[in-house]
């Protein structure tokens, strides 16, 4: 039989409250009034720059899917390396935040962490990231310029969302009590009923996985004590089973949640399988593109670019 704490139910609803304001902010347009301001000049870089930004605050996939229909509205044929920037972008700003992707959140929680202790942790990997693609942004995607739609403007619904999600996030962060959590998810559910539409699946295998791991780390009664082996045993289980998954199967091995942290982020770049933002990017891609091979091409080749970079600094800083 699955053995289940507290705590990990406790992980799962934080992360259902998370998903349904974010989707609450997607159907009153907050996400269509960002991009609104990303068309004219230096569209690329700033698409790059809101991708980055965008991923801290609403996940990596969200942000994505916020700016990549703005991406696709580029007529250039740098428009797959666009997209794989994108995808990177989501995934470098994403890790420095406690709710910018799922695995960080189920470390933030798992470990109880402090948030002063996870940026300091982590924020080198995301700051050199973000700082190459500036870089590379400049070089290569200098000159793109398209229009974004403005038509949705903001409006009262996104107002309180925003207010909903702060209220979200200082619980997350431990400031404010956790059944804070429910009064959160009622008023969103009374404001916009579709907000329950959320992804169910993702709850699923963090139930599955949670039973799975704690009865694997009883059977086997095996802990992880050396840093490195922890780091480069989350790269690269992400790189298979994706960053999510590879967080919840480690986290029951090991103590060593720094590298636990960094492994899944870094594995977060590579293979299209490493992020479920990566698979956005492709299927996006694919919208108004067939050539898949040159699309794959240029993604791996950066992706492990950006692999090896996080690996690189992770042996020099630990």
């Amino acid at each position: 039989m699955p053995s289940y704490s507290p705590e990990d139910f406790e992980i799962i609803f934080v992360l259902a409250v998370f998903l349904a304001l974010i989707r609450g902010l997607e159907e009153a347009g907050f996400f269509e009034v960002m991009t609104g301001f990303l068309g004219g000049d230096a569209s690329g870089l700033k698409l790059l720059g809101a991708t980055f930004f965008l991923s801290m605050v609403v996940t990596n996939d969200v942000a994505l899917m916020a700016t990549l229909p703005v991406a696709l509205r580029c007529q250039s044929q740098r428009k797959a390396l666009l997209i794989v920037y994108l995808a990177i972008a989501a995934n470098a700003g994403s890790s420095l935040s406690p709710f910018g992707n799922p695995q960080n959140l189920f470390i933030y929680w798992f470990y109880d962490l402090h948030p002063g202790a996870f940026l300091k942790t982590i924020a080198p990997l995301s700051i050199v990231c973000g700082g190459l693609l500036l870089i590379l942004g400049l070089i290569f995607l200098r000159g793109l310029r398209f229009e974004a739609c403005r038509d949705v403007q903001f409006n009262q619904s996104i107002g309180i969302y925003l207010g909903l999600f702060l209220a979200l996030v200082v619980t997350i962060l431990k400031i404010f009590p956790l059944w804070l959590g429910w009064i959160v998810l009622a008023l969103a559910v009374f404001l916009d009923y579709r907000v329950i539409k959320i992804d169910y699946f993702l709850l699923l295998t963090f139930l599955c996985f949670f039973g799975l791991t704690d009865n694997l780390a009883f059977v086997l009664k095996s802990s992880i004590k050396e840093i490195d082996h922890v780091f480069w045993m989350a790269a690269f289980s992400s790189q298979l089973i994706s960053n999510v998954p590879a967080a919840l199967l480690g986290a029951d091995f090991t103590r060593q949640w720094p590298a636990l942290l960094w492994g899944v982020n870094v594995g977060g770049f590579g293979s299209l399988v490493g992020s479920l933002a990566n698979l956005i990017a492709f299927r996006f891609y694919l919208k108004q593109s067939s050539s898949q091979g040159h699309f794959l091409l240029l993604f791996h080749l950066w992706g492990y670019l950006f692999f090896a970079l996080g690996s690189g600094l992770f042996w020099l800083l630990y």
